[in-house]
């Protein structure tokens, strides 16, 4: 019987094989890029979360957690990398429950800390992921977070530097560094009925050729959305019964 698993993997533990895997599946939907581009990408981030399918994998999402100071206080970023699931496992849920289960993690660790998710995007398929983990996060289309912004534009600045428009909220790289194949950039006319999609590629028309939308998210519960809240909740019950044990 085939089923879906998922894997959390530090970068370092990676197999030259997943390794493989990962750029076989990421150039297949991306042009614009390279092998050698694609694991230096990879090589910069922490963790990965690997979808398997058999013994395939067929989606992927790397992450970067770091802390820094802002007003006055510390708190702690999750800078996601390339997000990408096989076209022909669209729908499956395995890799989002395996992404907030790890998001409860890392609350965990730092209770105390504010957490936020730093995100730039590049397709509007990745970008539906907001509004469905979160109830508002900047930009969005009806919700004015601009209190978010001047915390996005610093963490924009500091990782893109001039490639960053604080304008335009968009990192504009003077040559694309990635960007979606044809066959699978354009929306539906389904799609284009959404408001997330409609807003997404409003604010960033030049995703074809490689912009990507600069995000930023609260990662805490009164912010996120049931089925969010639902498995981090379980998540963290399961870890604190561990630590009880």
């Amino acid at each position: 019987m085939s089923f879906y698993r998922t894997q959390i993997k530090a970068i370092h533990e990676l197999t030259e094989d997943s390794r493989h895997l990962v750029v076989c599946l990421y150039l297949k939907y991306y042009e614009g890029s390279t092998e050698t581009q694609v694991l230096q990408d990879l090589s910069d981030k922490q963790k990965v979360i690997l979808l398997w399918y058999d013994d395939t994998i067929v989606g992927f999402t790397s992450l970067q957690i770091y802390q820094r100071e802002w007003l006055n206080r510390e708190i702690r970023v999750v800078y996601s990398g390339d997000t990408l699931v096989d076209r022909k496992h669209w729908g499956q849920q395995a890799l989002a429950y395996a992404w907030i289960s790890l998001m409860s993690q890392i609350k965990y660790e730092q209770p105390d800390l504010p957490l936020y998710w730093f995100v730039i995007i590049k397709g509007h398929r990745t970008f539906k992921y907001l509004p469905t983990f979160a109830e508002s996060f900047y930009p969005h289309w009806s919700i004015d977070r601009s209190d978010l912004k001047p915390l996005a534009d610093y963490l924009a600045r500091e990782k893109f530097g001039e490639f960053y428009n604080s304008e335009s909220g968009l990192v504009e790289f003077d040559k694309s560094r990635g960007n979606l194949k044809a066959e699978i950039a354009y929306p539906t006319e389904e799609e284009k009925n959404k408001s997330s999609v409609r807003f997404f590629l409003e604010t960033n028309p030049n995703y074809l050729i490689g912009h990507e939308l600069v995000c930023l998210c609260e990662l805490e519960e009164h912010n996120m959305k049931s089925f969010t809240k639902r498995i981090f909740r379980k998540a963290c019950d399961a870890r604190a019964l561990a630590a009880a044990v």
